[in-house]
């Protein structure tokens, strides 16, 4: 056997470029050489090699392990079952001292059942969907398993997710089953098309996701996250399939998305902060949504959300605050701006005293409360005739609110108006219909961090 000869290696440095690459060739051998020994002796190894060669698009001294699934023997024909090879090619890449590449390439369409994508890795990790990804249509397949996931990621760090593919979570048999669609059904949960949980500095790019059993896309305690040109698609009917849903977490930037589900098109909610949207479509849909809150006399806290740029069209709501009765904490420092509404219902609505339940609920006294809100800059259409809805609590009352711009004439052609509870601020500009906040509280400017280092003023504060 010709003998393979290997650079002596230099361990003066143990983390030097030169020794992780000269070490990974040294793996490579090591496993080859294992492969070679257990074929002899009549075992199959754990992860089959490709024929075309582990490092296909590598070599020993590159800087990223491509792994493409299909050289681990991934069929892609949408029937046979890809979960185990994606799992082991996860596991070796999370393991890589260098910065590896998952590649699910385009022109297929791969069947992957519930799968967990564990971190902490050893270096970056990109997963680049190029291709379809299917979920099983039959929710027995999750029997046995955690009903809320399908694709989860936790505890990963510098992961980047993108490639122009698509997730199909195929959800139409879950959301027959749903309560929602038939009320004689018991109301149970359902997956989440993608969890992201524990993970920071996460990127997610040039992904389209549809027709998911649930929830598209959800992130809880996460930090510092940017998602950008993400389409979600699903019917207007589809039961609790919110686009993006946010849980405690921070330093979140959604850019260039596009969502048009059955539920809220992005929904935020408690222990969130320094959420900021730009260039969001939304509809059909629910609308953007901050909450609901306070849940069963929970404590909730969200601040410093923003929205800069949006359309919205044919949605439930436009751009929504929702608290349960009896909650504590607050929604504070809180600003929409430049928002176009085509045919919406509901176009600005803060709402106190929301009650998604069957049977009515009780009256509470305590509230979260709602301080430092602005909206400005907001044209279009309403499709009911309360265009601002500002139901406040009578303990808790809504402050500081601030409008500014305000245009929402109806798209019957008949007349729109505003309603006011325990809702006080200012108004300024050309407001349609007419503001029923009440004055008498003076605009200051405060400063608010961003996601930079910078400070930027604001104006809606109020003393």
């Amino acid at each position: 056997m010709e003998m393979v000869k290997l650079r002596k290696l230099s361990f003066s440095n143990a983390y030097s470029s030169h020794s992780v690459y000269s070490f990974n060739y040294i793996v490579y051998i090591c496993i080859c050489l294992l492969l070679f020994v257990t074929n002899a002796n009549g075992f199959s190894p754990t992860i089959q090699l490709p024929t075309s060669g582990l490092f296909r698009n590598t070599s020993y001294l590159s800087k990223t392990l491509v792994l493409n699934i299909n050289d681990f023997g991934a069929q892609g024909d949408g029937f046979t079952d890809d979960t185990k090879t994606l799992e082991d090619i996860w596991t070796l890449a999370c393991s890589s001292l260098s910065h590896s590449k998952i590649v699910i390439p385009a022109g297929k369409s791969y069947l992957v059942r519930p799968i967990n994508f564990a971190g902490p890795c050893h270096s970056k990790v990109t997963l680049r969907i190029s291709g379809t990804i299917v979920s099983p249509r039959d929710p027995e397949v999750w029997k046995g398993l955690n009903i809320h996931r399908w694709f989860y990621f936790h505890g990963v760090k510098n992961l980047i997710i993108e490639g122009g593919g698509v997730l199909d979570g195929r959800g139409e048999e879950w959301w027959a089953r749903s309560c929602k669609i038939n009320k004689t059904n018991p109301c149970t949960h359902a997956p989440t098309a993608i969890t992201f949980h524990r993970c920071k500095n996460l990127k997610v790019r040039n992904l389209t996701t549809i027709n998911s059993q649930q929830m598209h896309m959800a992130f809880t305690t996460c930090r510092r996250v940017a998602v950008s040109h993400l389409n979600v698609l699903a019917p207007a009917d589809s039961p609790n399939t919110d686009g993006i849903h946010i849980s405690a977490s921070k330093r979140v930037k959604l850019t260039n998305i596009i969502v048009s589900t059955g539920d809220d098109c992005i929904s935020i909610v408690s222990n969130s902060s320094r959420i900021h949207m730009k260039n969001i479509v939304c509809g059909p849909g629910h609308g953007i949504s901050i909450g609901s809150l306070g849940k069963a006399n929970s404590s909730a806290y969200v601040q410093n959300v923003s929205l800069d740029g949006a359309y919205l069209f044919n949605t439930e709501n436009g751009l929504r605050i929702k608290t349960w009765q009896g909650g504590s904490g607050f929604a504070r420092k809180i600003k929409f701006q430049n928002v176009w509404m085509k045919n919406v219902s509901n176009p600005i609505i803060i709402d106190q005293y929301y009650c998604d339940s069957s049977s009515p609920c009780p009256n509470q006294t305590s509230s979260v409360s709602i301080d430092s809100v602005s909206f400005r800059n907001i044209r279009g259409t309403s499709a009911t005739e309360v265009a601002i809805l500002f139901a406040c609590s009578e303990s808790f009352p809504c402050r500081r609110l601030y409008l500014k711009n305000i245009q929402l004439t109806s798209a019957s052609g008949g007349i729109t108006r505003s309603f006011c509870w325990e809702a006080y601020g200012k108004s300024s500009g050309l407001i349609y219909p007419a503001p029923c906040i009440s004055s008498g509280e003076m605009i200051i400017g405060v400063n608010v961090k961003s996601n930079s280092t910078q400070r930027h003023k604001v104006d809606y504060a109020l003393l």
